[in-house]
């Protein structure tokens, strides 16, 4: 939980944008029947940025002859902290993908899809046992909760986490995705033998040696 006048901080820079220590200020003083101080609005500025919610001051130009003055504004991961509706808008855009198009080119979309996904995890060529560690760091960097068991003729790997899942559950496709994906990383084409939507512990793929 983030301190009461923090998250008013983060809150008007994320309305008004950049802002200086004075802009914060009386935006507090409109918020708030707390009075503040700028050196108060400072201190609470080097806890956020510590916490990497705040970039480091940048210098606004001045018209002007005068002291510079500096502009605080959110970082990335700030952003995430403010409601988003990433679940619904990708369910509107399926709907009309599948409403536009045939079936066929449906699946050519979420394989390119799958493809630019793995293409961005950067993997190199090398044995399938030597990829895996890289593909499960990766996977659990996209939400996965990925890992995976040697068995006797392969590899399981193991999902224990669905990133897109309210979104998964109106379209089964994108289950089909996470199987293009997982074969693109690893090079070799996966068996599903768990799903997560079936009610097993996690979707389970099934990685042949040859």
């Amino acid at each position: 939980m983030i301190q009461e006048t923090r998250a008013h901080i983060l809150e008007i820079l994320k309305t008004q944008g950049a802002s200086t220590v004075d802009e914060i200020v009386e935006a507090l003083h409109q918020r708030t029947d707390k009075r503040v101080t700028p050196a108060t609005v400072r201190h609470h500025l080097d806890v956020l940025r510590m916490d990497a919610l705040i970039e480091a001051p940048a210098v606004r130009r001045r018209d002007t002859p005068g002291r510079p003055q500096y502009i605080y504004h959110l970082t990335d991961k700030a952003l995430d902290l403010f409601p988003t509706n990433y679940a619904g808008l990708a369910h509107v855009l399926l709907n009309q993908i599948k409403q536009q198009l045939p079936r066929e080119s449906v699946n050519v979309i979420l394989e390119g899809a799958a493809e630019q996904l793995a293409a961005n995890a950067l993997i190199p060529e090398v044995s399938i046992g030597e990829r895996l560690d890289m593909v499960i760091a990766y996977l659990n960097q996209q939400g996965y909760q990925a890992s995976y068991e040697a068995i006797t003729d392969g590899y399981l790997l193991h999902t224990s986490n669905c990133p897109f899942e309210r979104v998964a559950t109106s379209h089964d496709d994108l289950c089909q995705l996470d199987s293009h994906l997982i074969a693109h990383l690893t090079g070799v084409v996966p068996r599903r033998v768990g799903r997560l939507a079936a009610g097993d512990a996690s979707c389970t793929y099934f990685i042949p040696l040859n």
